[in-house]
């Protein structure tokens, strides 16, 4: 049992697109680091926002850039497209949660640097509802003794998790 897991904004992320994956995940079994489009994010991430800190580690999260702007505290997350802008706005109001917890009013932003795109995030009552229920989901999944079955969806196709749900 993995009663004492910590959910981390990599698993709300998953959890928003596949939740095979977060099982998967909790379980040690990693992405095909090799897999193309891993390899490009990691080159964005790697190349964009030069001038903010970068891999900041709070709590059970690590933040992809800080910075302030006008005094206040910006969390921002680097994703390579828009494509998933749904679960990238829950993994950032993630990690806003976890710094208002810690009394830190921050305020975040998903960057799209291949899109030349940028999107201000703020948690709210509904946003930590959302992430109350998706955390409490996480950790059933996680308990899970076998992984869910595959479900197909739009994204498998480019999933860097494909052979462990269609081989």
């Amino acid at each position: 049992m993995m009663n004492e897991f910590n959910v981390s904004g990599t698993y709300i992320w998953y959890y928003c697109i596949c939740k095979r994956e977060v099982w998967l995940l909790a379980h040690g079994l990693e992405a095909d680091q090799q897999d193309e489009n891993m390899q490009i994010g990691n080159v964005i991430h790697e190349t964009s926002y030069s001038r903010n800190s970068k891999e900041v580690g709070f709590g059970h999260s690590k933040f992809d850039v800080i910075s302030k702007d006008n005094g206040k505290l910006v969390v921002g997350e680097i994703k390579k497209s828009s494509r998933f802008v749904e679960s990238s706005r829950m993994q950032l109001l993630f990690y806003l949660k976890e710094l208002s917890d810690n009394n830190i009013d921050a305020e975040g932003v998903l960057m799209f640097p291949d899109e030349k795109k940028r999107e201000i995030v703020e948690l709210d009552e509904e946003g930590k509802v959302k992430l109350e229920n998706i955390v409490k989901d996480i950790k059933l999944i996680i308990n899970l003794e076998q992984a869910p079955p595959p479900v197909m969806i739009k994204y498998c196709k480019k999933c860097a998790y494909a052979e462990f749900c269609w081989a």
